[in-house]
């Protein structure tokens, strides 16, 4: 087997476009590849990939492997296994870099398994050992209220990394690097699911996980006017979005959309206003990588 070098990520696209998470992975692989004096790829695979390709080089990637097919234009697990299985056994990274999105969070362990390595989920910091070239991987343990760090011997080492806890790089329209388009033969007698119908979430305003304010309340607020008017009115005249812990959630007092925390959505925007939230571990899991936390409570 080819030795393992490198650093491959797994890019997503949104509506043709890079999405936000697939540039900040560019960022920590182009770090990475830059201590161990290798190369960054990149893999995008939809039915059809378009000038997404020189985006990635742009934004630091040196290869970008293409894989455009019309059972790709829609995420199947069984599809896109296939693609990403494929390629990391022809390329042979050192390690493969996701989002904790969900579809990386439904692709990375199902990658793991086949591969038979190891598998880190929800990474808030990667970097190289200097002596053994092995990938040091911190992720928050015991529901957020400690940082661990792991590494794994097993090549190549596969890591799924929260939104917002890296940086892109800066966008370098002059850089160059190598598309390369690959084909890869999907079964689909291997795919297990269909897709009945795709439903978009409507989203009016700031999108939560990319609002650079967040007001957030929680079962303190009392019911569901507040969301509506006191801390709407805050989150507008700060250019934000309202979030909620929980017991709001379920309650039915906010869409299920807006739930923050552990088993809701990860943010980490410039300032987090917690309303009314009692700051169980759960929730702080999801919001303690914004950058100023005000909490307002009685």
């Amino acid at each position: 087997m080819a030795e393992n070098k490198g650093v491959l990520v797994y890019g997503e696209l949104s509506n043709g476009k890079l999405a936000a998470i697939t540039t900040e992975l560019l960022g920590c692989g182009r770090k990475l590849v830059d201590d161990l004096k290798e190369e960054l790829s990149c893999l995008l695979a939809s039915d059809t990939v378009g000038e997404a390709s020189k985006e990635a080089i742009a934004f630091g990637a040196d290869k970008v492997y293409i894989v455009e097919d019309a059972s790709l234009k829609q995420y199947q697990a069984d599809c896109h296994m296939q693609v990403v299985e494929k390629l990391v056994k022809d390329v042979s990274p050192r390690a493969v870099l996701m989002g904790q999105t969900a579809i990386g969070r439904d692709l990375a362990p199902r990658l793991a398994f086949r591969l038979e390595v190891g598998l880190a989920t929800d990474c808030l910091d990667l970097s190289i050992d200097p002596e053994t070239k092995l990938l040091m991987q911190t992720r928050p343990v015991y529901g957020g209220n400690a940082q661990a760090t792991f590494a794994s011997e097993l090549m190549p080492q596969v890591v799924t990394i929260r939104a917002k806890a890296m940086s892109p790089i800066e966008r370098d329209e002059s850089r160059k690097g190598e598309v390369i388009p690959t084909k890869v033969e999907i079964d689909m007698s291997k795919v297990r699911t269909t897709i009945v119908e795709a439903v978009k979430e409507e989203v009016v305003g700031v999108k939560l996980e990319d609002a650079p304010v967040i007001v957030s309340g929680g079962r303190g607020m009392g019911g569901p006017e507040p969301f509506q008017t006191t801390l709407k009115e805050l989150a507008d005249l700060l250019h934000g979005a309202v979030g909620a812990t929980r017991p709001p959630a379920d309650n039915g007092w906010v869409p299920e959309a807006l739930h923050i925390g552990l088993t809701g959505k990860i943010v980490a925007p410039d300032i987090y206003i917690a309303v009314a939230i009692s700051g169980a571990s759960q929730h702080v899991a999801g919001c303690s990588g914004s950058k100023n936390i005000i909490a307002i409570n009685k």
